[in-house]
């Protein structure tokens, strides 16, 4: 049952007083797959599975959730990944559930994929029922994959972690509190760490609230920050060691010392100097109107995907947008980097009214300027999920190229608003990021 805090009992239908059916949802390891109508081509329902140590256990079928283009795609991902033989014990499984069906429908693959699937609860048979798929989790490994246990917690109840003075107000503006700023990355670490793991990070404290000195930590200094990843010196010769947010504490303990924004390299500590992202920072000019900033957005992905290149859109936080390019990282920085100004000055000669190439704020009075020194070597950006330490705390919000339109700023979320937001998103609108590997070769030649 749902209500407001404030509104009375009234007998009948009311908007204050709401029924609501309390679901389950978890990721789950893609075993197998049947045809939809037994015809080939598009997926009929997903065979899924869980690990109890070494070992995969059924835990049952899914067969909503997707349209036709998805059942196409799913298709297309499952059909090359098939084998012979089940992954978990056919035996078992047969004697609960199989004995149901035709056997000869299941068709097995190698238990790669994950699923993000919701469900009423789990039958005494221990499968999933009444389930309804709701992703593919590119960001999860299949052998992660156990039963999650349910945990209840108090609603807005803080981290297990000591959070001294929670009751320090980061922003006057909205009243955000030391607390509220680290429950919320508590609430959207698991979403966050893919953007964070293993990728050297700029944290930008505010120790006196957003309103104060801001203070920019690039590498290892006095403060303890429990959890966060120091690199070896060797990584970056000739700089202090770098930092990496890799871990769910990691990024709380750096909340607990009043961390507001996480800003990462384009490479990873694995390949530091070939840059597997290529990001274009949309800021608009004084004057610029909010519809001309997603106009903008549309001709970059449009020149871009003329170029053969596919990108992912989010929400800067601030006043713009980023849009993000994935690649495959063979490319050193100054090829990528020379790339991301080449494009940018295309832009700025091609439809000069619109666009800038060069910084500066009276160089963008009434143009967008897209920023491209973000991808040289050292040079960060906001990470998705990260707050801004900026009046009302917005925050870096990834979005589907579908929702551009519906946008209303750059900060269209934020640190109080976008929980509630996410707790209703059922599918990641950057799903696919993760296997996008893209050459930028084939990109310079066009470009040229």
């Amino acid at each position: 049952m749902l209500k407001r805090h404030d509104a009375r009992y009234e007998s009948g239908r009311t908007q204050t007083w709401l029924k609501a059916k309390c679901r389950l949802r978890q990721e789950l390891v893609i075993c197998g797959f049947t045809a939809r109508g037994g015809r080939a081509g598009e997926i009929g329902s997903l065979l899924l599975g869980y690990y109890v140590g070494d070992q995969l256990h059924d835990a049952g079928s899914v067969g909503t959730g997707w349209d036709a283009k998805t059942a196409r795609n799913l298709w297309a991902r499952l059909t090359p990944l098939e084998v012979d033989v089940a992954p978990f014990d056919v035996a078992i499984a047969k004697q609960r559930r199989w004995s149901r069906r035709a056997a000869r429908s299941e068709r097995w693959v190698r238990p790669e994929l994950v699923a993000e699937v919701e469900f009423a609860d789990w039958t005494d048979d221990d499968v999933v029922r009444q389930a309804s798929f709701k992703g593919l989790r590119f960001d999860k490994t299949a052998r992660s994959v156990v039963r999650e246990e349910g945990k209840t917690q108090a609603p807005g109840a803080l981290p297990q972690l000591k959070i001294t003075h929670p009751e320090r107000v980061i922003d006057a503006s909205g009243g955000i509190t030391k607390a509220d700023l680290v429950r919320y990355y508590a609430s959207v670490a698991e979403r966050m760490l893919p953007h964070l793991k293993d990728r050297p990070v700029v944290l930008v404290r505010a120790p006196s609230g957003i309103a104060s000195q801001l203070f920019f930590q690039k590498h290892a200094e006095r403060t303890a920050m429990p959890g966060l990843t120091i690199h070896d010196r060797e990584l970056w010769p000739n700089h202090p060691p770098l930092l990496s947010v890799d871990t769910a504490d990691a990024l709380l303990s750096a909340g607990q010392m009043n961390a507001v924004e996480f800003h990462t390299w384009n490479s990873t500590a694995r390949r530091l100097d070939k840059p597997d992202r290529v990001i274009f920072d949309l800021d608009p000019g004084e004057g610029v109107k909010w519809g001309h900033v997603q106009e903008a957005a549309l001709l970059v992905q449009t020149l871009l995907s003329e170029l053969k290149l596919k990108a992912w859109l989010k929400t800067s936080g601030g006043k713009g947008l980023h849009v993000v390019v994935p690649l495959s990282p063979r490319l050193g920085y100054e090829p990528v980097k020379s790339f991301s100004q080449a494009f940018v000055r295309h832009l700025a000669k091609t439809i000069p009214g619109r666009f800038s190439a060069t910084s500066g704020p009276l160089n963008r009075i009434g143009k967008v300027y897209v920023d491209y020194l973000r991808n040289g070597m050292g040079q960060t950006t906001a990470a998705a999920f990260s707050a801004r330490a900026r009046p009302g705390m917005g925050v870096s919000m990834p979005v589907s190229w579908e929702q551009l339109s519906e946008l209303k700023s750059g900060a269209q979320w934020s640190v109080q608003t976008a929980r509630e937001y996410l707790s209703f998103q059922s599918l990641d609108p950057w799903a696919d990021y993760w296997s996008a590997r893209q050459s930028l070769a084939a990109a310079i030649k066009l470009l040229q």
